[in-house]
């Protein structure tokens, strides 16, 4: 949403896709799980009279919007893209199909998943490690507005101090909000590395992956 209270900035879904663009001209293969806060928050929904079931269902399809934009936006830019959601709506998207997804993954192109789980009381970092596991991606790439995990929110605290590296178990103790317990959970368990980066920083994410020292792994 940028700099907007709600909904997309067509800036930012440009840079976005720019981003990606940059990876995937080196070959990469990408799959992308995109969030729907900057729309529709089921929690925040909860507060206002709406179910969790129902909350989580409307945020589900708000990443789907978010999913159209920045598969558009790719396009825009010559990108090979297809959309997958977890939730059947075909006049939109493929419905999540593991095998099609490694199929277009080997084709190079990038592969968008939407609607989370398909299910609701899962969040989307959960939603993003069941499809890294599903497909056999090499790591977990969360991008964020800072620059790596640290002891406390360095957006409040001048004081917090950035981990480099920090073990699952070592963030789960420290109660650090890098991901909901059970996405980490399923991280540790099928071995998916987490780097926290922030995906803001023009160049950041080509640099993550050339190697350079970008952003903080979770292993």
């Amino acid at each position: 949403m940028g700099s907007q209270s709600f909904g997309i900035d067509p800036i930012v879904i440009r840079s976005y896709a720019e981003e990606v663009r940059s990876i995937v001209e080196l070959g990469v293969q990408v799959g992308i799980v995109l969030g729907g806060g900057n729309i529709f928050r089921g929690v925040q929904a909860a507060a206002a009279g709406i179910d969790q079931v129902s909350g989580d269902h409307m945020g589900m399809l708000a990443t789907v919007i978010n999913c159209i934009a920045l598969q558009n936006a790719l396009e825009t830019l010559g990108v090979p893209v297809r959309l997958q959601t977890a939730i059947r709506m075909e006049q939109v998207a493929e419905t999540f199909i593991r095998r099609r997804a490694l199929r277009h993954l080997e084709k190079g192109r990038v592969v968008i998943f939407g609607a989370g789980t398909g299910n609701p009381y899962f969040t989307t970092d959960t939603a993003a490690v069941l499809r890294a596991s599903e497909i056999d991606a090499d790591v977990v790439l969360k991008g964020t507005r800072v620059d790596g995990v640290y002891d406390k929110d360095p957006e409040k605290h001048a004081d917090a101090v950035k981990f480099t590296t920090i073990s699952y178990s070592d963030a789960l103790q420290r109660g650090l909000r890098i991901m909901d317990l059970t996405a980490i959970t399923m991280a540790q368990e099928n071995k998916k590395p987490i780097v926290v980066f922030n995906i803001n920083g023009r160049g950041n994410l080509r640099k993550l992956v050339t190697g350079d020292d970008v952003g903080s792994t979770v292993l």
